[in-house]
């Protein structure tokens, strides 16, 4: 009650309805959050939807499949068709958000699978996971694309391989293919990347690329050649056998060398090189300056072939270039003209010659006896050559032109063919010989011969050389019967022999001291030679003045002072 003796009324409650959510909705709610941003996430990372064609689709399953950059998925196979022209096969394949920026015309697709490419097997991890779509993007920018034309082989370079790339023009593209090896040095230091079809015609470009560093060898002196297959020569050291590498025996390649002192500058992107056939082909073609010539051989010139060497004092200079036949109207009679050139370069010192005059040289080396011969480096083979040789007793010959190239006499003197000819020729002489004549002489005398020894005089000759046989063997019977004793008394008889030469040699002795060069009788005998020698000479005078003077004798001679 209050003060005032009212009593205090009591307070009431009020009632107010609340609305809830069911517990049992809580779970499709969280249901359906999770689901809008499952959805929200896949289609936040999807990527673009691209088509690819292929000429197959071997490996490939719908769903499964996956498009992958440095094994990073970045797509999966959507489905695949057939195009309205059936000659391709669509892959349509989602990508994720990531592989957007690659998507451009600059990107390479490829169906990466179990193979033999470029000397290198791939795609081994296919074997457990199954086939996929490989990619290679570039670092070059491009237009945005979705439609795409799938590559049959795998790229031979990554996206991120320095290097550069070159040109080399070919007559013929040969056993190089597609990953073939570039090899510099023995090193293998790039790869063919491809080749243009449209100049086939007469030619073929190779794109040839080169990595880095090894491209800064590449200058624009530099040689390259076919380095494909095994290269075999029979010289005098014997068999000569020479490869690049067994890559490049079977997958084919290329080589190329810059010169050491080489002035030239590092070539660009893009730079033309010839491509020659051989090793050789491209050395002689790094000598420089070249001479064309030209031979007009009269005879036959079987083993001469288009390479053939050309040699000067028994060094190659040079090679054939070209071997025909070719009527001379003027002979009456069919020649063999025979190209070739020399390489300047391959003589020492070859620059004290170069201010001269090519015609008043060439004409001067023709006057001293320079002639072309055809010559057999081998008597195993049947290959020639064509020699450079000066010869001393060479008919005079003068030189002689057509345009710019000069014709050098030819001779048949040296090398193997001269020892060839001589033997032809002394075979020919051989068959000269009447051997039939000779050989009815050597009957006719064989047919006397039989005669004269199965005739009645040889044998009454045989006869009678028996009977003297018999007298001679009775002789020697007897010779032994009465030479018996003889021979018994040989010993004394040889005693007595050489006492008898001792007292030969006594006696000998004797004479030697008694009237030899130091005997006292030799001496005075060369006393009483001046002496009989001076009476002799006095006997004379008397003799000549006796036959002048008669009266001489009997007046004596008078001192008138006249003989």
């Amino acid at each position: 009650m209050s003060d005032s003796g009212r009593p205090i009324p009591l307070p009431t409650a009020g009632v107010h309805r609340r609305r809830r959510i069911p517990l049992v909705w809580i779970v499709p709610l969280l249901t359906g959050l999770i689901a809008a941003w499952l959805a929200w996430d896949t289609f936040s990372k999807r990527g673009p939807t691209i088509v690819i064609s292929f000429d197959s689709a071997a490996g490939l399953t719908a769903g499964q499949s996956q498009l992958k950059y440095k094994n990073v998925v970045m797509g999966t196979v959507k489905s695949i068709g057939i195009s309205p022209d059936f000659s391709q096969v669509l892959v349509t394949v989602e990508t994720v958000r990531e592989a957007e920026p690659f998507l451009n015309d600059k990107t390479i697709f490829w169906v990466v699978k179990p193979e033999l490419f470029a000397g290198n097997i791939t795609g081994l991890e296919t074997l457990l996971s199954g086939s996929y779509i490989g990619m290679r993007p570039s670092i070059e920018k491009g237009t945005p694309k979705h439609h795409f034309i799938g590559e049959q082989d795998p790229p031979v370079l990554r996206a991120w391989t320095k290097g550069t790339t070159f040109k080399l023009q070919s007559k013929q593209l040969g056993s190089i293919s597609l990953g073939s090896p570039i090899f510099f040095r023995d090193l293998d230091v790039g790869t063919v990347l491809g080749w243009d079809l449209g100049d086939l015609a007469s030619s073929v470009t190779i794109h040839a690329f080169v990595r880095a560093p090894y491209d800064q060898y590449v200058h624009n002196d530099t040689s390259f050649w076919n380095a494909s297959g095994l290269s075999i020569k029979l010289n005098g050291n014997g068999i000569s056998v020479q490869m690049e590498s067994l890559r490049a025996l079977l997958l084919g390649g290329i080589a190329f060398d810059t010169p050491v002192d080489s002035a030239q500058k590092v070539a660009a992107t893009d730079h033309g090189f010839q491509l020659y056939a051989t090793f050789e082909e491209a050395k002689s073609a790094g000598f420089g300056r070249q001479i064309q010539l030209l031979s007009y051989f009269p005879g036959s010139v079987a083993g001469l072939d288009v390479g053939a060497d050309v040699t000067l004092n028994g060094l190659k200079v040079g090679e054939v270039t070209d071997v025909g036949l070719l009527y001379d109207p003027q002979k009456d009679r069919i020649v063999v003209p025979v190209h070739y050139r020399v390489e300047a370069g391959r003589i020492g010192n070859i620059a004290a010659a170069q201010g001269l005059d090519p015609a008043a040289l060439t004409s001067e080396m023709i006057k001293r006896g320079l002639r072309a011969t055809l010559q057999s480096p081998s008597l195993i083979t049947s290959q020639k050559i064509v020699a450079l040789e000066r010869i001393p007793d060479a008919a005079a010959a003068q030189l002689e032109r057509e345009g710019d190239v000069f014709v050098i006499p030819t001779s048949e003197v040296g090398g193997f063919d001269s020892i060839a000819r001589s033997a032809n020729e002394l075979l020919s002489k051989i068959n000269r010989i009447d051997f039939d004549r000779i050989g009815k002489s050597i009957s006719g005398a064989a047919a006397g011969l039989d005669d004269t020894i199965n005739g009645p005089q040889l044998k009454k000759t045989l006869a009678s050389l028996e009977k003297a046989m018999l007298d001679v063997q009775d002789i020697a019977r007897k010779l032994d019967t009465d030479a018996s004793p003889a021979l018994k008394r040989l010993p004394e008889i040889a005693a007595q022999l050489q006492d008898s030469l001792t007292k030969a040699n006594r006696l000998f002795g004797s004479l030697t001291a008694g009237y030899g060069d130091d005997s006292r009788f030799r001496r005075d005998l060369d006393r009483l030679l001046p002496q009989l020698t001076d009476a002799a000479r006095s006997i004379r005078a008397l003799a000549d003045l006796l036959s002048r003077h008669p009266e001489a004798l009997i007046k004596g001679r008078t001192n008138t002072g006249k003989e």
